[in-house]
């Protein structure tokens, strides 16, 4: 006999998709060597997802729109939204960012709309285009740093 709480099963089911999901982003991130392809291959990986057969959309934000403040699921949403967060944030210090949690809360935003319109839309182009964007944000976060240092 199976015991344990829905609750429990579905922290199960996400702690799967966490593993998962984590390693094709890294897997991607990790086929670069600039800084500032290894952010841009974040967007790359969520596409690798989106290309899925039978792609679902996020597994967390499904889970969490049923959860209760500070249960299982809640928790393990969180955890997986703080990863992806740290992951652009640290990528995008990486790439010189003048404010990498600026720009890494502007890219996890970017990230969750890709993700919503690769479902909602079935809109397969979703992360290559917010890829695009993620570039036109990286490269003018990059020229404010520049312009705000002094010369010579």
């Amino acid at each position: 006999m199976v015991t344990g709480s829905k609750d429990e099963l579905v922290r199960a089911y996400l702690e799967i998709r966490y593993a998962s999901v984590t390693q094709r982003i890294m897997g991607a991130v990790e086929r670069y060597d600039t800084p500032r392809e290894r952010l841009l291959a974040v967007f790359e990986g969520q596409g690798e997802l989106f290309a899925q057969p039978g792609y679902r959309g996020c597994a967390f934000a499904r889970a969490s729109a049923e959860s209760h403040p500070g249960d299982l699921t809640e928790q393990a949403s969180e955890a997986y939204r703080h990863w992806v967060r740290a992951l652009l944030t640290e990528l995008a210090a990486q790439a010189g960012a003048p404010e990498p949690e600026v720009l890494g809360r502007q890219l996890h935003l970017l990230y969750d709309g890709s993700g919503q319109s690769a479902r909602l839309d079935h809109d397969s182009a979703a992360a290559a285009a917010a890829r695009a964007a993620a570039a036109t944000l990286l490269d003018a976060a990059l020229a404010r740093g520049t312009a705000a240092r002094p010369s010579g």
